[in-house]
């Protein structure tokens, strides 16, 4: 497998008081740096940080483009990925997006990872005034057509049902080519199978087993080979899932240090994609932490996942329990370098590509996410990375076989 860290750039209030340190939100701004900077020396593999808006502490990355593009010029192998630029056009006009993905490429020596997606919350939907019902349709017409802007010269322009531009040479052009590889942001199984028949990577932000995961990937590969019908100019076969990252000594000192992070990740996610609360948050008024911190069981149960059953009937906007349900539960790569280790192998065994770890999440402390990234960096990483290179490339490979269309990948 490959490795990555991933960003929300989490921020809970004080559990005492409405509002912030005012150095707050600069210094996980640069935490973040020192972190990912640490993941380039002891060999990550990625960094994919997200595009959120209005999620009062749940997730302060608004302008990911600004610390990826930080980023470029401070580490010299990791890979920089958008998970996800958000492409409905009211929230990015595509122009604007193929501009900025290219000119992220320049700066990183083409390093970019182009991740997309619609995101489903009422305070970003409604604060941008983007329709529920059409926002699938909205993410899979532009992205089709960023694409085609960082390949075309000059660009033709186009009319279509959610954007249109007159003819237009979109400069500059990625270093990578035809583009940069392309993700989209599955917690579905079925968005992982939809990403199959585009040919484009799966981030799995599902939190999913090991299991769950390697019927996915094997039926994903079929679908790459049998019946892909590319969204852009190369495919980019990939599967990634994501999991919490923090190693210590001891068990125990990893779940203390842990502390409350996969919960608050789970409980702020759920309050915000969540129609029964998203809808009533009040801006910034309210304490979500100090909410989640006096929740009981039963209330946090409404923030989390319900059966199986009840998940395949939800709506489409309720679907992101299944990941609450899993980033509550899921233990994930929480304990000794030993258990973390063991852990990852059952992902290994399953064929997955790439993990992604949440490292930074709710009140974690900067010092332990650090010690973290390097204990795994040094002591977990080299074998897993050899194996990659030894066993899993020859497996990709054989999934591959036959597969006439061009292939981006970092994979």
């Amino acid at each position: 497998m490959k490795f990555g860290l991933f960003y929300e750039l989490q921020l809970p209030k004080p559990y005492d008081r409405d509002t912030w340190d005012p150095d707050a939100e600069r210094r996980i701004y640069h935490e973040m740096l020192e972190q990912v900077e640490l993941a380039d020396r002891v060999g990550f593999d990625y960094v994919f940080e997200v595009e959120h808006h209005f999620l009062e502490e749940y997730s302060h990355s608004s302008a990911p483009e600004m610390m990826l593009a930080a980023l470029s010029q401070r580490t010299q192998n990791i890979r920089l990925g958008h998970g996800i630029v958000l492409t409905p056009p009211a929230y990015n006009p595509p122009a604007r997006v193929a501009e900025r993905i290219a000119a992220l490429d320049l700066l990183s020596n083409g390093r970019v990872e182009f991740g997309t997606g619609e995101s489903a919350s009422h305070m970003e939907m409604a604060g941008f005034g983007v329709d529920r019902g059409s926002k699938k349709a909205m993410w899979e017409e532009c992205t089709r057509e960023i694409t085609h802007m960082m390949v075309q010269t000059p660009y033709p322009g186009f009319k279509g049902e959610f954007f249109s531009m007159p003819a237009r040479n979109v400069i500059p052009k990625p270093v990578q080519k035809p583009h940069p590889p392309i993700w989209v942001a599955a917690s579905r199984r079925e968005t992982t199978m939809v990403a199959a028949r585009l040919g484009i990577g799966s981030l799995g932000f599902g939190f999913e087993t090991p299991e769950e995961l390697g019927e996915r990937a094997l039926e994903y590969y079929r679908l790459i080979r049998e019946e892909c019908m590319p969204l852009g100019h190369a495919i980019n076969p990939a599967l990634a899932v994501l999991n919490s990252l923090m190693i210590a000594e001891s068990e125990e000192e990893a779940l203390r240090r842990s502390a409350s992070g996969p919960g608050f990740f789970s409980y702020s996610l759920g309050y915000y994609y969540n129609p029964m609360t998203g809808t009533r948050h009040r801006p910034g008024e309210d304490n979500l932490y100090r909410r989640y911190v006096d929740s009981s069981p039963e209330a946090r149960s409404l923030f989390e996942a319900r059966t199986e059953s009840e998940i395949a009937r939800s709506e489409p906007s309720e679907e992101v329990q299944r990941a609450l349900y899993r980033a509550a539960r899921n233990r994930g790569s929480i304990g000794t370098v030993e258990s973390v280790r063991a852990n990852l192998l059952r992902y290994e065994q399953q064929h997955l590509d790439t993990l992604i770890f949440v490292a930074q999440a709710g009140d974690r402390k900067h010092e332990h996410i650090m010690e973290s990234i390097e204990r795994f960096g040094k002591q977990v990483l080299p074998e897993f990375k050899e194996r990659h290179e030894t066993v899993h490339r020859k497996w990709r490979n054989e999934q591959l076989a036959g597969v006439d269309f061009a292939i981006n990948s970092s994979i």
